[in-house]
């Protein structure tokens, strides 16, 4: 059953337009951004996005890096909750990695703009929920 989540998550990975990813503040609250499609992933197990150093999410992340991605497919009334860890890079090779045309409109200074960041985000665990069920599972 798994490797069917695998194939329909990886799905909505690539082709939604908005992931949600979670963090967690100083005070120990969750808090929910949207964010855009992740850039770049290896299978279910990690995804890369791009976003600004200075941003508030980032800064949540280095203090405390539990996070989580959700993915909403309408369309179909489903959605996975991935839960893992979320790393911060700053690396060139991370950065180019990811790096695409056009980002300058973000990011003025290129892939060198101190602003600029990648999130790598490793998932643990998930729910996935499909045809009013859900069901739990582990990412190894």
């Amino acid at each position: 059953m798994i490797k069917d989540f695998e194939k329909t998550i990886g799905n909505m990975a690539d082709k939604l337009k908005t992931a949600f990813i979670g963090s967690v503040d100083t005070e120990g609250y969750p808090n929910i951004k949207a964010m855009l499609q992740p850039r770049k992933r290896e299978g279910i197990k990690t995804f890369y996005f791009t976003t600004n150093t200075s941003s508030m999410r980032v800064g949540q992340y280095m203090h405390d890096n539990k996070a989580c991605v959700y993915f909403c497919d309408n369309r179909f009334f489903r959605g996975v909750l991935l839960r893992g860890l979320m790393e911060v890079l700053t690396d060139t090779s991370s950065k180019e990695m990811i790096w695409r045309d056009g980002d300058t409109q973000y990011y003025s200074e290129g892939v060198t703009d101190p602003d600029y960041c990648v999130l790598k985000f490793t998932a643990l665990s998930g729910r996935y929920y499909s045809n009013f069920k859900s069901e739990d599972f582990k990412i190894e």
